[in-house]
């Protein structure tokens, strides 16, 4: 068997389990309870910290993926280089539809201030953070929603595990291109009815666009090719990705409840 036979094999075995956790995700009630601005506003204000962790485990597979310091050395391969370094450019400086480039969370922050929602807290963290707050006391001093603390625990426990095949499939399989078009769809309504979302909308649409199929297709080769042919890796690729849909399920879960 081929390489890459063997290695698709194995991803197919992966999608295939975590199948229905992602199911439960993309048909979860939360998106037909938020049907008001205060409610989409409850939501934002809890996603905006799984916007925030996404870029630590792009920054984890950056490190450990491209050489970041000097002198520079070449680091991994120049197909793993490329994969990362292309999702990099994407959620790091994307296109500004006001001109220029921003990032996913600097540009989700802006969303949030149209929509009429706080971003109080997620600043508060990122701020204690830069100041050099370990992450868990600063978590603990700032107003982070319990649910999304808990989201954000799992992200960084998987982190600190310091495995790259695990943060690769964290990476792949549990993050932003589970917010299904039935969300935009919602959004776009609301914004019909006379309210300002059209950041909002361009975020879900960058997002479907890019995380939905190129960033997607290119972190499923990413983890293919850092897990190759081990068996090991891959299982524990499989257990970690469910680890990450489980613990977006229960972020989810937590929304709705306020909602």
């Amino acid at each position: 068997m081929s390489d890459t036979a063997s290695q698709n094999q194995y991803l197919v075995q992966l999608q295939n389990s975590i199948e229905p956790l992602r199911t439960k995700l993309a048909h979860h009630p939360l998106y037909n309870k938020i049907n008001s601005r205060e409610k989409l506003q409850t939501f934002m204000q809890h996603h905006v910290y799984a916007v925030w962790d996404f870029m630590s485990l792009l920054k984890y597979l950056q490190n450990n993926l491209t050489c970041t310091q000097a002198p520079w050395t070449p680091k991994s391969t120049a197909e793993l280089r490329f994969f990362i370094n292309e999702i990099v450019l994407g959620e790091e400086s994307d296109e500004d539809p006001n001109g220029g480039h921003i990032s996913h969370f600097e540009l989700y922050k802006r969303a949030m201030s149209e929509a009429g929602a706080s971003f109080e807290g997620i600043d508060e963290l990122v701020n204690r953070v830069a100041e050099g707050t370990e992450l868990r006391h600063a978590i603990e001093l700032s107003s982070v929603p319990s649910s999304a603390a808990k989201f954000i625990a799992t992200t960084f426990d998987i982190i600190d595990r310091d495995n790259l095949h695990e943060v690769a499939a964290a990476f792949a399989f549990g993050r932003e291109d589970l917010i299904p078009d039935m969300f935009l769809a919602m959004v776009k309504e609301l914004n019909v009815n006379g309210q300002n979302f059209n950041t909002l909308i361009y975020y879900l649409e960058r997002h479907i666009e890019l995380d939905g199929d190129h960033h997607a297709g290119l972190s499923a080769l990413m983890l293919s090719h850092v897990c190759g042919e081990d068996a090991q890796k891959w299982s524990e690729a499989t257990t970690t990705a469910q680890e990450a849909l489980s613990a977006r399920i229960a972020l989810w879960d937590g929304i709705t409840s306020l909602i």
